[in-house]
């Protein structure tokens, strides 16, 4: 046997292993579809009122067919998710997922998350062919699960830090807020973050732009319920096109990553900020070196990056394709570029980086 055969030689054990861990992961991926599936049905809600359950009840409590309840039960008790008595034929959810699936104002809420991950997937063959010559597929292409989980999934965290530890973090900020000021959320969706901003700071004005129309009709549906329309504006622009001059804050919200010409969306919000304005940057937590996201976070961001954000931005002019996974070092270049002299990171979470820009 040569050197070269002996370095190669397969290794049965860690094989099966592999293959074990494989169907791991399969499972994980089937159990996608099956929060999503418990989620809309609210078998999760029904059995956070119950308490300890069984799939006949499960079904009674959320008017759906007991089979169903019974194979999704034994998937999420195989799972760990839900747990199993072998005694009394009962599953209970713990109060822990209790608040992961159930809790819309804890920022450890999931059902977001396994949404857009859920649409993301389902979008993934048409990400295969265009993977060939390196086509693009726009944010406005996609499902709505994925708008939707986006939203669902980013606004329990922004309900829980961003009024509390972001913007007290910026230099300034908080103070013109109470006072008035104008304020432009580039990048907006469905509005979550423009709404808790005006629900904090009625003194304010704040005007929320979107490329996507249907996502912009959805944020006005929404700011009317909140009670905020006549201090909130939504408009359909894009983040190089936006109108207004002389704001005192421009927000972007985990979207600068997605952008075609990030550089030039850089530009657009200089020229738009008064001179002592600033502009707040919320980007998904990461770090400047592959290594340093060979983490379970860093694995799901790089796998939207992959079928999601990276799509998304070489579908629009220029296609940098910053990645979702773009490091401080990475913002902080296309910042400076676009006119900023300084750009840092003033806060975080486990899930995003928190970054001030200043003219």
């Amino acid at each position: 046997m040569t050197e070269l055969q002996q370095s190669t030689e397969m290794d049965f054990d860690k094989l099966m292993a592999f293959v074990f861990r494989s169907v791991e992961e399969v499972g994980a991926t089937l159990n996608t579809g099956l929060v999503v599936m418990g989620d809309k049905l609210g078998y999760y809600r029904a059995m956070a009122a119950s308490g300890p359950t069984t799939p006949s009840r499960l079904a009674h409590d959320t008017g759906t067919a007991e089979t169903y309840a019974r194979e999704w039960l034994n998937a999420q008790a195989a799972g760990m998710i839900v747990a199993y008595d072998a005694t009394t034929g009962q599953y209970t959810l713990p109060p822990e997922q209790v608040v992961a699936f159930t809790d819309e104002s804890s920022p450890a809420y999931l059902p977001g998350l396994f949404q857009i991950a859920l649409g993301t997937v389902g979008d993934s063959p048409k990400i295969t062919e265009l993977a060939r010559d390196g086509s693009g597929f726009g944010w406005d292409e996609h499902s709505h699960d994925v708008h939707e989980g986006c939203e669902r999934f980013f606004r329990p965290s922004y309900h829980a830090h961003l009024v509390a530890d972001w913007l007290p973090a910026l230099d300034g900020v908080v103070a013109k807020l109470e006072t008035g000021a104008r304020v432009a959320d580039v990048g907006c969706g469905y509005g979550a973050s423009t709404i808790i901003m005006a629900e904090a700071f009625p003194n304010s004005m704040f005007v929320g732009y979107d490329y996507h129309a249907d996502s912009i009709e959805a944020a006005r549906s929404r700011a009317m319920a909140a009670g905020v329309s006549d201090r909130v504006r939504f408009d359909t622009a894009s983040a190089a096109s936006f109108g207004g001059t002389g704001f005192d804050l421009v927000t972007t919200f985990d979207a600068l990553h997605d952008m075609g010409d990030p550089v030039g969306a850089a530009r657009q919000v200089r020229r738009s900020l008064a001179e002592t304005g600033t502009w707040l940057i919320v980007e998904p937590m990461a770090g400047d070196h592959v290594q340093d996201n060979l983490n379970p976070i860093g694995r799901a961001y790089y796998g939207f990056s992959t079928l999601l954000c990276t799509p998304a931005s070489l579908s629009q002019e220029v296609g940098l394709a910053l990645g979702t996974q773009a490091g401080p070092a990475r913002i902080r270049a296309v910042v400076t570029e676009g006119g900023f002299t300084s750009c840092a990171r003033v806060a975080g979470t486990p899930f995003h980086q928190v970054l001030e820009a200043r003219p």
